[in-house]
């Protein structure tokens, strides 16, 4: 019986749970995408075809995985995946992300500094969309489906955010190019706007279709820098230069000061209007 029920205590560990998810998902993701590539070798599709396909294989499989894991693990429904809220949540996210990022880029046009050279034919948008689509499923369902989600429910929101905003901003010191001003928009970016969107919704499909439209949208269709995403084609060939404070730099516009301020700005709307919905968490503590 005491064994039982120290086993039972461990599982239940939400140290343990974010282990068990990550290794259960990224898993999955990884046995699909290798098994995938294999078949797909044997295959006459070109290249795009072939990413396209398994990134959506890979998008399916970390979906699938993490429902029936939590289902069975937590004895519950998969609320924040709900079929019911996925139209409303992935349009706003969606719209979110591609907003942020033509604002980012609105801010160096009008400071002169961003030119476009070609206008390209929508087969350009291929590769963006491929490793963009991966990113924003299967980041998302291990980042804030996972590791933010269960950290949240012990710790409270609050900390749960603060875990997150210090480790980004840590994980990203030594980054290639790393500046102060990338290590600050990518702790707000990652730790803050994305976690503050699901806080407000309770629902991954306004973080995975914000991240998707983030990643697609500044390499794909700008052709600008994206540091995590790094493509040989998009919609518009374009020349940025200019101030690295407004252009990013080498790490690119999402790490400019305008990405800075509009990221911040709306990541605490989102905190704002989740404290007027009330769907902050307590830490267990004050439960």
């Amino acid at each position: 019986m005491n064994k039982q029920t120290t086993l039972s205590k461990i599982l239940s560990f939400f140290l343990t749970k974010i282990i068990v998810g990550i290794a259960v998902v990224a898993g999955a993701v990884a046995l699909t995408e290798w098994a995938g590539r294999l078949l797909l070798e044997m295959t006459q599709l070109n290249d795009d075809a072939k990413n396209v396909i398994i990134a959506i294989s890979d998008a399916a499989i970390a979906l699938l995985s993490y429902i029936f894991l939590f289902r069975v693990y937590e004895k519950r429904q998969i609320k924040e995946l709900s079929s019911s809220t996925f139209s409303k949540n992935a349009m706003i996210g969606f719209a979110a992300g591609l907003i942020l990022q033509s604002i980012f880029i609105l801010v160096i046009y009008i400071a002169g500094d961003y030119f476009i050279i070609n206008i390209n034919s929508l087969s350009f948008l291929l590769p963006a969309f491929s490793t963009a689509f991966t990113a924003g499923f299967v980041a998302e369902i291990l980042i804030r489906g996972i590791f933010f989600r269960l950290i949240e429910e012990t710790l409270g929101t609050e900390i749960a955010l603060l875990i997150l905003i210090l480790l980004f901003g840590l994980l990203h010191l030594n980054a290639t190019g790393a500046t102060t001003l990338s290590v600050f928009t990518t702790a707000i970016q990652a730790g803050l706007l994305l976690s503050a969107a699901y806080v407000f919704t309770r629902s991954l499909w306004i973080t995975i279709f914000l991240h998707f439209a983030w990643d697609f949208a500044e390499p794909g269709i700008f052709g600008a820098i994206n540091p995590g995403n790094t493509i040989s084609q998009s919609l518009l060939t374009s020349k940025i230069t200019g101030s690295a404070y407004l252009t990013g730099g080498q790490m690119g516009p999402q790490n400019s000061i305008q990405a800075l301020i509009f990221c911040s700005i709306t990541g605490l709307l989102f905190l704002w209007l989740a404290k007027r919905k009330k769907t902050f968490i307590k830490p267990y503590w004050r439960k």
